[in-house]
């Protein structure tokens, strides 16, 4: 497991999202108010960025754009068809103005 530098807190705007390559892994990184998640960028049922689809706050959940499939951004796991199988997460945290993520 290595820790890895992404990105500083102002690079990721509230309620936002972005892409990032931690030690060869894409990872979404998602800021919902103080909260932080990090989640493999690749959907689990087809070769798409979760970056690029919707964010729903209130329900912890990001949306691939293709298909539609939600994933939650605490266990991965998905909530709705047509995935099947859970994306990686990853832990995320704040040091100082520093977004670190530990990857694999």
């Amino acid at each position: 497991m290595a820790d890895v530098r992404v990105c500083a807190v102002g690079d990721v705007a509230p309620s936002a999202k972005e892409c990032f390559v931690a030690d060869g892994v894409k990872v979404c990184v998602v800021r919902i108010a103080d909260d932080w998640y990090a989640i493999d960028d690749t959907c689990s049922h087809e070769d798409y960025s979760l970056c690029e689809g919707d964010l729903w706050e209130d329900e912890r959940e990001i949306e691939c754009w293709k298909h539609g499939s939600t994933f939650s951004l605490l266990t991965g796991e998905p909530q709705s068809l047509p995935a099947t199988r859970p994306v990686p997460v990853y832990p995320v945290r704040v040091d100082g103005d520093d977004v670190i993520v530990t990857v694999p």
